[in-house]
């Protein structure tokens, strides 16, 4: 089968969750018989498809299914090119109106009419693909018109492979000492940047945060504040071109966020084979077990005292950690080029069934 599996604008997106899943999807797929093609427009752009297109050729490549990972108007473009030629439409619901709340300026005043428009687009579907139950459970209210099927995002194990020989140099870099505590990914409200702030004021560990800081005018001021004038105790990095790096320096990786639809950095961080911290949400829930290969908090309180534990006993350190590889090790690619291609013939014999 030949495959667009598209991610509209790609070269802005590729440092993000959307991005690491797709680009995750694709490698699962490079050991497929399926053929991929990762632009839908002829010539590779739609500028030079419309120039084609003004010379009597085709707009859009030829393609037997398309998978699309973005809600943006290419991807509507796509939806429509697909439903207009009976092609099957797999949709992936990487944004909800829930998760984009507290990432950007204004994104929390926005989620009605995006919850409106997720609700339209992701009905366009032969097929829409959810990251887990939980994201399930939000589309599903509001409500969408489509058959929803839960994949993994998966973890690429083999390119975090080596971050333990990174990480004198990291910790150097940073300055960091002791116990680490860590996180990985875009600086975000939503994945409880206060809450990671003030847990450092409360403690006396070194706080690291590894990732992209927005500085323009659609960052919120929840994270300028935070940021620009950081506790003592807390490094924020911004981009860092290898991230095994950050999975190398840190030593308990904590992640006291509001919500998520899967969390990938969680998968990597225990894929190297670190102690992590979460909260408490169904989320998280469904695939990870507090005391087992995490610890949960549902407060401050709890916060503090899991960082306390951690700190004080390395042999609980070494055995959520452990536990914790063998649960990320359940997310392989294999098992995502297992569920994606079990969607994609589940895709194409709907579309068929339809006509």
């Amino acid at each position: 089968m030949r495959v667009l599996n598209y991610l509209e604008l790609e070269d802005q997106l590729e440092r993000s969750g959307i991005g690491t899943s797709t680009a995750h999807q694709r490698a699962a797929l490079a050991d497929t018989e399926h053929v991929v093609e990762t632009s839908p427009w002829a010539g590779g752009s739609p500028l030079s498809a419309a120039g084609r297109r003004l010379l009597g050729d085709r707009f859009f490549r030829e393609y037997d299914l398309a998978h699309c990972n973005v809600i943006g108007p290419g991807s509507v473009a796509v939806a429509r090119h697909a439903k207009r030629n009976s092609i099957p439409l797999v949709l992936h619901a990487h944004v909800t109106a829930e998760d984009f709340a507290e990432s950007f300026r204004f994104s929390s005043r926005v989620t009605g009419p995006l919850r409106r428009y997720l609700k339209w687009f992701y009905s366009q579907a032969d097929l829409v693909l959810v990251p887990s139950e939980y994201t399930r459970s939000n589309i599903a209210s509001y409500p969408v018109d489509a058959p929803i099927r839960q994949i993994t995002n998966g973890v690429d194990a083999e390119r975090l492979e080596g971050h333990e020989d990174l990480r004198e140099e990291y910790r150097d870099r940073y300055d960091i000492e002791g116990m680490s505590v860590f996180t990985v990914g875009s600086v975000f409200e939503r994945k409880g940047l206060t809450t990671f702030c003030e847990l450092a004021q409360e403690t006396q560990y070194d706080f690291t945060w590894f990732g992209h800081v927005d500085e323009g005018p659609h960052a919120s001021p929840v994270v300028r504040a935070w940021t620009n004038g950081p506790p003592e105790n807390v490094t924020f990095t911004g981009w860092v071109d290898d991230i095994r790096g950050g999975y190398g320096a840190g030593d308990v990786f904590l992640l006291p966020t509001k919500d998520e639809n899967q969390g990938i950095v969680v998968l990597e961080a225990m894929s190297c084979g670190k102690a992590v911290v979460l909260s408490d949400i169904p989320v998280f829930r469904e695939f990870y077990t507090d005391g087992e290969d995490c610890l949960m908090c549902s407060s401050f309180e709890e916060y503090v005292e899991a960082l306390d534990r951690l700190a004080a006993n390395p042999d609980l350190r070494e055995r959520l950690g452990e536990n914790a590889k063998e649960t990320a090790a359940e997310h392989s690619l294999e098992r995502v080029a297992r569920e994606l291609d079990d969607a994609y013939r589940s895709a194409a014999g709907a579309d068929a069934g339809a006509e």
